[in-house]
């Protein structure tokens, strides 16, 4: 077991345990939030070159899954804290170290280019506001996507394309909505964060599309949306595979109403569950070939093909989809039970559905990744 699955699965008792509190204050409890700290679970994509973990890409998913089996808005912000420190290994090394190189920072944000960032000199000052900025309470550094200016005008990339860049900010220097009111990962604590006339060195901001790495090793040739999605698609599915475990929990005490039997011994339970466990791990295998298919790549070749691009992205979708059809199914095996706050199986089923809700596996994502299987023109900026 490597060591980030040894910190996974010593830390889900404590992430058990906060569930209802997570729920409730829709946010990590800051003391969660140390533990998970100090496991280094929110560096496992740093490299190594200033003390991160830079984990093997399955090796994330799979203490990824353990998490989501605990709780899907634990899981889900380890998720958005990791993923954003990909940005590390493009800065120069002393700016990355900065940032990103203390044992305590947990860093997150929004990708999205909603904001504006105007050149100053050597500076950009920073104005914008952006949604779904998951686990921003906790953090010490955030991002926000915004489109650089030049006196005045908007900057645009050869392809025609507005030059949007990931600027990174203090934390303090934002300022936070209190706008999370949603029936899905309501823990995450993923609203809005406002930011204004915030002046930083235009050294501290990345982009995903046209800057070069600079740090570490084989994992920073994946792209970014793909392990993006990848790590979308794990929360789903390691909630997937909790909600089958809390339905099985049920199953052997519960008589459903006008029946004779437990649920565990009615035979459309006893199918449902087979169909809903092979669909689920037919699922993870996909993504689990995808994945190993791009990491053999990036080892060997140092970048990956379109092709392997194309099926991490669509066995991400895919797999966030399965998972919330399965997690539907265990809800409604748990019949009136299901209904109840004190159930698990609802609250896997409400974070199910917002999971498939993320723009890196809405349906879109099929109609790229079908054009690339049917050989049709594409543009690849995104994949």
């Amino acid at each position: 077991m490597h060591p980030s699955m040894q910190a996974a699965v010593a830390i889900t008792p404590s992430i058990i345990a906060a569930r209802q509190e997570i729920e409730q204050k829709r946010r990590i409890p800051a003391a969660l939030n140390k533990k998970m700290v100090d496991a280094g679970l929110f560096r496992m994509l740093v490299p190594m070159d200033i003390g991160g973990l830079e984990v093997e890409p399955w090796q994330y998913v799979e203490a990824l899954e353990v998490l989501a089996e605990a709780d899907a808005s634990a899981a889900w912000c380890t998720m958005i804290a990791a993923s954003t420190c990909l940005k590390s290994a493009f800065l120069d090394r002393d700016i990355a170290a900065k940032i990103y190189g203390p044992k305590d920072v947990v860093h997150g944000g929004v990708f999205a280019p909603n904001g504006r960032a105007d050149i100053d000199g050597d500076d950009f000052i920073i104005n914008g506001t952006w949604q779904w900025a998951s686990g921003s309470p906790n953090c010490t550094w955030l991002t926000g996507g915004a489109v650089v200016y030049e006196d005045g005008e908007m900057q645009r990339l050869p392809n025609g394309g507005p030059n949007a860049r990931q600027t990174l900010f203090p934390a303090s220097e934002a300022t936070l909505g209190d706008d999370w009111y949603v029936n899905g990962l309501c823990g995450t604590s993923s609203g809005s964060m406002t930011v204004e006339n915030v002046r930083i060195p235009q050294k501290h901001s990345v982009s995903l599309t046209m800057d070069k790495q600079k740090l570490g090793g084989p994992l920073y040739v994946f792209p970014s949306f793909g392990l993006l999605a990848l790590g979308i698609a794990t929360v789903a599915l390691g909630n997937a595979k909790g909600a089958i475990a809390d339905l099985v929990e049920l199953a052997d005490g519960k008589t459903p109403q006008g029946a004779r039997k437990v649920l565990a011994q009615r035979v459309h339970s006893q199918i449902e569950l087979a169909q809903a466990t092979a669909a689920l791990r037919g699922a993870r295998a996909y993504l689990e070939e995808s994945v190993g298919q791009a990491w053999n790549e990036a080892q060997n070749v140092g970048k990956i093909s379109t092709e392997a691009r194309c099926h991490i992205r669509l066995a991400c979708t895919h797999g966030t989809k399965t998972a919330a059809d399965v997690s539907r199914v265990m809800y409604e095996l748990g019949g009136g039970t299901s209904l109840f706050l004190a159930s698990p199986l609802q609250r896997r089923f409400r974070d199910a559905y917002a999971a498939t809700q993320h723009m890196m596996v809405a349906p879109p994502t099929l109609e790229l990744t079908g054009r690339i299987l049917m050989g049709v023109d594409t543009d690849l900026t995104f994949l």
